[in-house]
Formats: structure tokens, C-alpha cells, sequence
């Protein structure tokens, strides 16, 4: 924990300075956990994956995304625009004494192995990458395949439901890797579980905060017959729910499926009628609660850790009420499958393709 002199104390009290991203303040007398946050450009309000990690930090202090009682103090965040701040931010965040530095993705992974050998009593957190290996920094990764799966039961359901011949399905990913790739991988698999001839199409962004590009390639793949459009792409997502809320609004039949965090809101466009028919919820916020809780407890191991589905890693959101109990019903059981192991879903684009269980030319990669 942190820990100040008394006249220190006094001096900062009266005094405090100023660091990236906003003030910080002197410890709080009952010598809590300290948290920094480290984005990338989209920030927090993302509403997606790094809003779940700052959701995480604000449920393990009591605070709520109104009132945020302890930021200044107990935890705070530093949005990255560029990824040539990373390694300055890291270091800057590691100099001023927080307990644990969090960092969301794994565009930071180089960035983290680089910095965290120098501040070898400094501990930090890493979603999403498996790869860092330093002594002190403990690394969460997903099974999004297993989310990702339902959310493509999801649309096939609904697509079945609605009695649409030869459906055609899209995916929009970010930055292609490993990680974007189980996304993509799951979704297919889903997909195909109920109409293994299924056409699907993919495109990605090479950005997480470029919304007008998956928004130009939505409305391109909804004229084109293309039902539903799942986007792993950060911010750059959002676009995809922005074209799906315009053409619902216009009375198309078509769906934006959101990912890690519930963005049904996002997706609303009249009362009680969102574009957003599910998402795949990745319980980034998990990770910030264990992490907390583990420094809190001295029980801080560095390491990798895999929260999957059974572990709630992670799952699919059923907030839309258009999505129907029937089709609900069956993602249930093919959840309850999976956690069983009766449904093995495939998480890498070679193994799948080996597998007959995803097309081949997809713009995935497994590297």
C-alpha cells in the first residue's frame, strides 16, 4: 500500500500536483488500494471494453459511473492518444506510487514488458495477452470464442425465426490478432451450428476508434442482404450500431450484435426498441475486481489467468426482449453445453479451418 510520512502528508494535503490525465491527491487515511487505469485512444467512454475495465474499478470501490467519489484519490485514468505515449504514461503512472497500474488490450503488451522490468516493486495488470511474463504483472485472457458462439446462435435463431432464406451474417473486427480472431471464430461457429452453408463476410478497421468505418461497411453488407453484423472493434463498433439503428428506424430487418460490454443501450431508437439484439459480454470488470481484491488481500500473483465461460468470463447479453424466450431457450442449452464440454468451440482461425468449422479468405489471423 502507499504509504506517506506525516509531514508529507501535510505537504500534499495543502499542496498536490498535477499528473497525466488529471490530480492526484494524498492517500486516504485508511490506506486503501490506489488504481491508475491506461487506455488507448477511445478512453472510457468507449462503451465497450474499456468502460467494462473502469466499471470494474468503480463497482470495487462502491462508486457508480454518476458518482465517482474516489477518483483523484483512489483511482483515476490517463487515455493514451497515441501508442508512442504508452511506454511514457506507463513509466509516469509508475513513478507516482499507485498499488496496481492497469493497462486494457494487447497493443500495450511491448509497452508493458519494456517498462515494467524497471519498476520491479510496482504492480500491474494486462488484459487480453498471455505473453508479458514479467514477475510482476498478472495477465487475464478471455475465452470470447465460447461468448462469441452464443451471440451467433443468437442471430441464426432470429434469422431462422423470421423465416429468411439463405441468411448472409457479417463480422467487424478492429485491429486483427489473436484475440479479435476468437471473436470472429465463435461467431462463425455459432452461426453455423444452425445454417452450416451460411454466407459470412468480414472486414476490419485496423483501428479501435474509427466508427464512420464500420459504419460505411455496415450500410454497404445491410443493402446487401447481410441480416446481422457483429463488431469487435472497440469504439470502431459503434458505428455498426449506428447504421443498424438508422435502417431499423426505417423499418429494415436487420441487427448489430454489441460486444464486451451490454450495449443494448447504445442500440435504442424508440421506447423499448434497441438495434442491438445481444451482445457478448466479456467481463472485463471481473478482472479489475480480482486484481483489486488480490492486492488488497496481499495475495498479488503474477501470472496468467483464463476466465472462461464457466469461470463467468464471459456470456451473451439477453436485455432485448425481441430477442424470443424460444431462441433464448436455445442459447441456454448450448451454453450449458459448452461449460460441460459437450460443445467444444474453436478459438484459432488455423484450427478451424482444419476443422471444416469456419470458410477460408477471412481476414483473420492467429498471430
Amino acid at each position: 500500500m502507499k504509504k506517506f510520512a506525516l509531514v508529507l502528508m501535510a505537504l500534499v494535503l495543502v499542496s498536490s500536483f498535477a499528473f497525466a490525465g488529471g490530480k492526484k491527491e494524498a492517500a486516504p487515511a485508511d490506506n486503501r488500494v490506489t488504481v491508475r487505469l491506461i487506455t488507448d485512444a477511445t478512453g472510457i467512454d468507449d462503451k465497450s471494453f474499456n468502460a467494462a475495465a473502469w466499471r470494474g474499478i468503480l463497482s470495487y470501490y462502491g462508486d457508480t459511473w454518476e458518482n465517482q467519489k474516489g477518483r483523484g484519490s483512489l483511482y483515476d485514468v490517463t487515455t493514451c492518444q497515441t501508442q508512442d505515449m504508452y511506454i511514457p504514461t506507463l513509466k509516469q503512472a509508475s513513478d507516482e506510487g499507485y498499488d496496481v497500474i492497469m493497462v486494457t488490450g494487447f497493443t500495450f503488451a511491448d509497452a508493458l514488458g519494456e517498462v515494467a522490468p524497471l519498476y520491479p516493486d510496482q504492480k500491474y495488470m494486462i488484459v487480453d495477452v498471455d505473453w508479458v511474463g514479467q514477475p510482476n504483472v498478472v495477465e487475464y485472457v478471455y475465452a470470447e470464442e465460447q461468448g462469441s458462439y452464443l451471440v451467433g446462435l443468437a442471430a441464426a435463431y432470429m434469422a431462422q425465426e423470421d423465416g429468411i432464406e439463405n441468411p448472409k451474417f457479417g463480422f467487424i473486427g478492429g485491429v486483427p490478432g489473436a484475440t479479435i480472431t476468437k471473436f470472429e471464430m465463435g461467431y462463425i461457429q455459432g452461426i453455423k451450428a444452425v445454417y452450416p452453408d451460411a454466407q459470412i463476410v468480414d472486414f476490419y478497421a485496423n483501428d479501435w476508434g474509427k466508427p464512420e468505418l464500420a459504419k460505411a461497411q455496415a450500410k454497404n453488407w445491410y443493402d446487401g442482404g447481410v441480416y446481422a453484423i457483429f463488431s469487435a472493434a472497440g469504439g470502431t463498433g459503434n458505428g455498426t450500431i449506428a447504421q443498424a439503428k438508422e435502417y431499423r428506424m426505417a423499418g429494415k430487418n436487420v441487427w448489430a450484435i454489441g460486444v464486451d460490454s451490454d450495449q443494448y443501450a447504445e442500440g435504442v431508437y424508440a421506447d423499448g426498441k434497441s438495434a442491438v439484439l445481444t451482445s457478448m459480454v466479456k467481463r472485463v470488470e471481473t478482472s479489475a475486481v480480482l486484481t483489486l481484491t488480490a492486492v488488497e488481500k496481499d495475495t498479488f500473483t503474477a501470472g496468467v489467468t483464463k476466465l472462461d465461460m464457466k469461470a463467468d468470463g464471459v456470456d451473451y447479453a439477453a436485455s432485448n426482449d425481441e430477442l424470443s424466450a424460444s431462441v433464448k431457450a436455445k442459447i441456454e442449452a448450448a451454453k450449458a453445453d459448452v461449460m460441460s464440454g459437450k460443445i467444444t468451440v474453436i478459438g484459432t482461425y488455423k484450427e478451424a479451418l482444419a476443422a471444416g468449422a469456419v470458410p477460408a479468405g477471412l481476414g483473420a489471423i492467429d498471430d
